[in-house]
């Protein structure tokens, strides 16, 4: 399943790496396409949207 977030506080690469490093201690096989830019992160994986939300929001940054 192909999730979207709109993820606030990101600022650098560094953000990125640890958004992607939340959703893959979840699910290691999760594609994680992050813009930091615009704050859009798109998600591939069979998990719950509630629980990639969660990985992301526990990383440290807002996921809508």
């Amino acid at each position: 399943m192909n999730l979207q977030f709109q993820v606030d506080g990101m600022s650098c690469a560094h953000c990125a790496q640890a958004v992607t490093d939340a959703v893959q201690a979840i699910d290691p096989s999760a594609q994680v396409t992050v813009d930091v830019g615009t704050g859009h992160v798109a998600v591939l994986t069979e998990h719950p949207r509630d629980s990639v939300r969660l990985a992301i929001e526990n990383a440290g940054y807002r996921a809508a």
